[in-house]
């Protein structure tokens, strides 16, 4: 699969991970690449301990690559590689590197530090590493100290970190907030692109979308699933009788009032002005028509007012199942078909009919 197919089926948390850990396995490469060019020149330069030190590293950078080739594991990678950058710097400001020009390397740490972790995170790893450098600067007597610094060296040292630190923490702050807005920005407007603004249902183009995954579901495992298509009845008499600020209240009400009769698993949307169309997944006809009549029921019982009137509210629906359609154009065809079969007989009513009881409780959708 192209990486951008595979990215494009990705939430943004999880494109943005797959990106970091893609961009870290090259600095690792990069990273191991100098290491073993300065640890040659060391090598040459006869401070064999050094280049061995250096050599080493670029093992554990090898090793942390071929753990997260192996597991995959993006925590892993970025504690592994963060604990050998640690590492790495430590023993650069206790050795001095050559000419005791280590802990110039420091200087990478924090920008990388605050990238690849939250501010708390970060800062706390840095003023542990400051403090590690500290130690170092102030007591050069310790084991495993070999290098001696000048005191305008440190002065420099820890001026230029903490300015550097400060700024990247900054500039990290900056562009978090402003990933997050536009991350916000982003869900709202997607929000909007799918849902109906009055009724606040899914709206044609979700449900269209929802429909072919359905499909798509029915096709790879044989689950079954129906719809409902329901319109209100004389809904343009309601809207030229009390006015359109009625009409559309009577749309939200309605919606209200699906909502609370469908399943949480069940979908609806505002297909189109007064019509509506409710996705029941694992859903027989017989079911789909239970809960059809249901919703006619309860929309009938259900006094709907505006301005202290009462409003005349019905429903009809036309029910299909999936079984009995070769594709979902054709389910919607006969979904539509039965609707209008369920108006031309009267309104209020459900088509296909469920049968009584007495005669088995049987339904059938036309093909």
């Amino acid at each position: 699969m192209p990486l951008s197919t595979a990215f494009g089926q990705l939430t943004v948390g999880e494109r943005e991970d797959a990106q970091i850990s893609h961009m870290l396995a090259w600095l690792s490469g990069v990273g191991a690449l100098f290491l073993a060019g300065i640890g040659t020149k060391a090598w040459m330069s006869n401070h064999t301990t050094h280049a061995l030190v250096l050599w080493c590293f670029i093992v554990l950078i090898a090793i942390n690559l071929a753990l997260f080739a192996r597991t995959g594991n993006q925590t892993w990678q970025k504690t592994g590689l963060l604990s050998i950058a640690a590492l790495l710097f430590s023993y650069l400001v206790a050795s001095g590197g050559e000419s005791n020009t280590g802990p110039l390397w420091f200087y990478i740490f924090p920008p990388l530090l605050f990238y690849l972790t939250d501010l708390k995170t970060g800062t706390a790893v840095l003023l542990v590493c400051s403090l590690v450098a500290v130690v170092v600067f102030q007591f050069p007597e310790l084991p495993l100290v070999a290098a001696q610094y000048s005191s305008d060296f440190k002065i420099r040292f820890f001026a230029t970190l903490s300015f550097e630190s400060i700024f990247c923490f900054i500039l990290e702050a900056s562009r978090l907030k402003a990933r997050n807005e536009l991350l916000a920005l982003a869900e709202a407007h997607e929000h909007a692109a799918r849902t109906d603004e009055l009724t606040g249902l899914a709206n044609r183009r979700d449900m269209q979308n929802r429909l072919t995954m359905e499909f798509s579901r029915y096709q790879r495992s044989g689950h079954h699933f129906s719809i409902a298509l329901i319109d209100l009845d004389l809904f343009k008499h309601i809207n030229d009788q009390f006015g359109h600020d009625a009409g559309d209240d009577v749309l939200r009400e309605f919606a209200t009032l699906m909502r609370t009769v469908i399943r949480h698993t069940d979908v609806a949307a505002r297909w189109g002005g007064e019509e509506f169309l409710v996705l029941l997944p694992d859903t027989s006809l017989l079911q789909a028509l239970t809960l059809a009549e249901r919703l006619r029921s309860e929309v009938d019982a259900r006094p709907f007012r505006f301005g202290g009137r009462e409003l005349p509210v019905t429903i009809s629906a036309g029910v299909c199942s999936i079984v009995t359609a070769r594709s979902l154009d054709d389910l919607l065809k006969q979904a539509d078909l039965n609707l209008y079969n369920a108006k031309e007989s009267g309104r209020n009513r459900i088509a296909p009919r469920v049968r009584s009881q007495e005669t088995g409780p049987t339904a059938t959708c036309p093909s």
